[in-house]
């Protein structure tokens, strides 16, 4: 991939797909965050297992997604596959009824956040580990929670097929989401330096990665030089304004990249790690091992 990118020519987008690399880089050996925000297209597209890769490398510090993608990451858990035809299901009302996703993940919010104080992240996540679903090895929920990574799950109710269920618990959801924005608040706060790539997500990411970057600010955290990225198939205007422009006015720098996600970002993956160095990789694939034992 390093061979790739110098072969392309340095304008316009390939200039851009350079710099953010060098950007995650950058910030990897300076041990800066580099939160990952995310809507759930990426699972359905089959991108869970290079994120997985990333977060037992310890490359990415945190995640951040919308409803949605807890019931793609519990199902991809659950059967090995996630996906449903709206159109065909709605005609007769079957659409989002499935009995197992609802249960588990009603119960596992519930349970978690009002019985253990969890947020919504780790409630998901450790019940998947605990409940050893046969394909949790490829849960991005539940590989946070292995490792102590935050993972932030940011709901706006009514949106999400487990809210229709007669299980649903809204102030458990209230409460959980609210603890997750809290945490990734937390996270952002050290964001100087860092890094924030927004994938696939149009309108919750965007504005809840706003207002954490205010809340931080507010306490007063210098958090004004870092880099964000929106990488998303078509370009929106909440991403536009709230993840590449308004964040870096007072420092650091914002790209857009437009295209397929399960292209791009197989190919930004790829280039971060050979621009990494296997030696540097390992060593710190190593740190992060120390760390997450240690936490």
């Amino acid at each position: 991939m390093r061979a790739f990118l110098a072969s392309l020519p340095r304008t316009l987008a390939a200039a851009d797909l350079h710099e953010i690399v060098q950007r995650i880089v950058e910030a990897v050996r300076s041990r800066r965050p580099v939160i990952l925000g995310m809507g759930a297209h990426p699972i359905k597209v089959g991108l869970s297992p290079l994120i997985v890769d990333f977060l037992e490398r310890g490359l990415f510090s945190a995640v951040a997604m919308n409803g949605a993608a807890i019931i793609h990451d519990f199902e991809l858990a659950y059967q090995g596959a996630t996906s449903e035809e709206v159109a065909e299901a709605l005609a007769d009302g079957s659409f989002g009824m499935a009995k197992e996703t609802a249960e588990f993940l009603n119960a596992a919010i519930r349970e978690g956040v009002t019985q253990e104080g969890m947020g919504m992240g780790e409630a998901v996540g450790k019940r998947i580990n605990a409940a050893k679903l046969p394909y949790a090895h490829l849960s991005i929920l539940a590989t946070c929670a292995r490792l102590a990574i935050p993972a932030c799950v940011h709901v706006a109710v009514g949106t999400d097929i487990i809210h229709m269920h007669p299980q649903a618990d809204g102030a458990a959801m209230g409460q959980g989401s609210l603890s997750d924005f809290r945490l990734l608040t937390s996270v952002v706060t050290q964001l100087e330096g860092g890094v924030f790539l927004n994938v696939g997500s149009a309108v919750i990411l965007p504005e809840v990665f706003l207002k954490a970057l205010s809340l931080a600010r507010n306490l007063g955290y210098v958090v004004n030089s870092f880099t964000t990225v929106d990488l998303d198939f078509v370009r929106h205007y909440r991403p536009q304004m709230n993840v590449v422009s308004r964040p870096t006015q007072q420092g650091g720098r914002g790209f857009h990249i437009t295209g397929h996600h399960e292209i791009l970002f197989p190919l930004l993956c790829a280039a971060v790690l050979e621009a990494l160095g296997e030696t540097e990789r390992a060593e710190h694939a190593e740190r992060h091992r120390q760390h997450g034992t240690e936490t």
